[in-house]
């Protein structure tokens, strides 16, 4: 039986978090909505020291931002987004349109469709995190999105360089200055000087995700986010340090970010705990790092694999780290994960930042019912049909006909039977089911 050697605070203290979060939004995308553009002005002042009359950089404005930036620096950027590119296309290409006649005369297909207009949120207050600019702006612009938007906060006053140069680099046809509920916001509702989109994606803080939740309706979105969440799976095949390591590397994104370690090793569980306080005393982000530990971290220990599985996907994590000596067992046994990092030659970081796979990924849950971004959720799969000939119009009708009737659907039944008088030649009463 699964035993918790370290217990995260009470699920009640969340919900009154989430409360409060939620009230705030209502009220901030109600005045965005009645005021536009001023009430934006005012919210960027508020939240973010930020005041100018147009949050759209201008071209001089992106070319100084990149040339900020160091020939390492955009060389790496670059790297990087011509992973996410490279595998974007992968996943496009095994979306195929169809047309197939499935039966004499009839003809039906798929086809994907682009969405028009996308808005990209790339999260900075505290730290420039360009990598959510790679993740969704190239994956739109792979599935063939026409207008991408792009919002970033200011960082320490000013645009961020970094976030800035990979905006512009990913493709982005429109770059604002603009965050929080009020960069949400417009880009969805619309003001005078941003015309809103169709769809919202990227992470954010509890802030944008609530924006993004109370939007979803009106515009679509990625997937409903939370804060970061780890989960790390692990035995005797790792030690401490590395289990320790890779949990307070997640926990340091904010002080509400869950960190679980998940093991079938009693001793690799103490050994962690000592590492993690050993490693929390010379993290340079440890304050951060040490209350969401502290709040939300979790230790586990169960006495089998299959525990291990049942448990994991309980928890269903953003991000799921299986570093045992048969990784694959968790591979072909789990359904509940937003990503896997297999084995301990990779880490939560590689996958955030340069290798290729989203990190746009379902938290708080939502793993049991979808996976992250990619390029899919930028298309819309349509469907379509066609009848080619009389007798498969007037065939088709027939079924349709009776059906409509046992539903007691007249007028969807009259669809039918105009056909079948027209092209089967019958005489089928008005309102009543065909023969």
């Amino acid at each position: 039986m699964a035993r918790t050697l370290k217990q995260s605070r009470s699920a009640e203290a969340r919900v009154e978090d989430l409360t409060k979060v939620r009230l705030t939004v209502e009220q901030i995308l109600a005045d965005i909505e009645a005021r536009g553009d001023g009430a934006v002005r005012e919210l960027s002042k508020k939240f973010d020291g930020w005041d100018r009359e147009d949050y759209r950089l201008t071209e001089d404005e992106i070319k100084a931002c990149v040339s900020q930036l160091s020939k390492t620096n955009l060389d790496d950027i670059r790297f990087a987004q011509e992973q996410v590119r490279n595998f974007a296309k992968l996943q496009r290409d095994s979306m195929k349109d169809i047309e197939v006649e499935t039966l004499p005369g009839i003809v039906l297909g798929h086809k994907n469709i682009p969405i028009n207009s996308v808005g990209c949120y790339v999260p900075g207050g505290k730290y420039p995190l360009l990598a959510s600019a790679h993740m969704s702006v190239i994956t739109a612009k792979v599935a063939g999105v026409s207008r991408i938007v792009t919002c970033a906060p200011p960082y320490k006053g000013k645009p961020a360089p970094a976030i800035v140069a990979a905006q512009h680099l990913a493709g982005a046809d429109e770059i604002y200055c603009l965050g929080g509920i009020q960069a949400v916001g417009a880009m969805a509702l619309g003001t005078k000087s941003i015309l809103p989109v169709d769809m919202l994606v990227g992470p954010g803080n509890a802030f944008v995700a609530e924006a993004k939740r109370q939007l979803f309706g009106r515009v679509g979105i990625d997937l409903f986010a939370g804060p970061t969440e780890t989960l790390v799976i692990a035995d005797e095949s790792v030690d401490g340090e590395i289990c320790a390591t890779d949990l307070l590397g997640q926990a340091e994104h904010g002080p509400n970010s869950p960190a679980i370690l998940l093991t079938n090793s009693e001793k690799l569980a103490r050994d962690t705990l000592a590492e993690i306080e050993r490693l929390l005393g010379i993290l340079p982000t440890a304050a951060v790092a040490r209350q969401a530990w502290e709040d939300y971290g979790e230790v586990i220990v169960c006495d089998t694999l299959e525990e291990m599985v049942s448990e994991a996907d309980r928890i269903a994590s953003e991000h799921v780290q299986v570093m045992t000596s048969d990784p694959d067992y968790f591979l072909k046994h789990m359904t509940n994960y937003g990503a896997l990092f297999l084995g301990p030659r990779t880490n939560v970081a590689y996958g955030d930042k340069v290798i290729g796979t989203n990190h746009t990924l379902p938290t708080l849950k939502s793993a049991r019912y979808t996976g992250g971004l990619w390029v899919g959720k930028f298309l819309k799969t349509c469907t379509y049909q066609r009848v080619l000939t009389d007798e498969a119009s007037s065939m088709i009708g027939e079924y349709c006909s009776r059906l409509c009737m046992l539903e007691g659907f007249v007028g969807h039944a009259e669809q039918a039977n105009v056909r079948i008088r027209r092209y089967g030649g019958k005489n089928v009463a008005y309102a009543t089911a065909a023969e």
